[in-house]
């Protein structure tokens, strides 16, 4: 399987028994169907992105591509809770990739996301 967004190939990388892919050129993260949804909810599994926000961002800039496990065309997406994290999801087998340093930044809520995700918590129930 190669990297949509550069086209280097993946390596396997395993964080408590859930294997996800890792680009080995731009760093970024390929998830199959609810390894994201798992791996997020786990302490410290943030170490598994170890690319350059930097990076990361020069790739973000590229929302136009194939899935690289059944070539069906990616939909960008945003994360419900923080805006600015924007990342590409497949509708025929439900894959994820994240660029490098998304997935990191979708485990660190700071004080003002958490903040404001509270506030509008509290408006819905007004």
């Amino acid at each position: 399987m190669k990297c949509p967004k550069c086209g280097e190939a993946f390596e396997a990388v395993v964080f408590n028994d859930i294997e996800v892919e890792r680009c080995l050129g731009c760093k970024g993260l390929w998830f199959d169907m609810l390894e994201k949804e798992d791996l997020v909810k786990m302490e410290g599994s943030e170490v598994i992105d170890i690319g350059s926000d930097q990076v990361g961002r020069k790739y973000n800039k590229i929302q136009e591509y194939d899935c690289p496990v059944c070539e069906s065309h990616m939909i960008p997406m945003v994360d419900k809770d923080q805006f600015h994290i924007h990342y590409e999801c497949c509708p025929a087998c439900f894959g994820t990739f994240f660029d490098a340093g998304e997935f990191r930044d979708l485990k660190d809520h700071t004080v003002a996301e958490r903040f404001s995700r509270m506030l509008s918590a509290l408006r819905s129930h007004l």
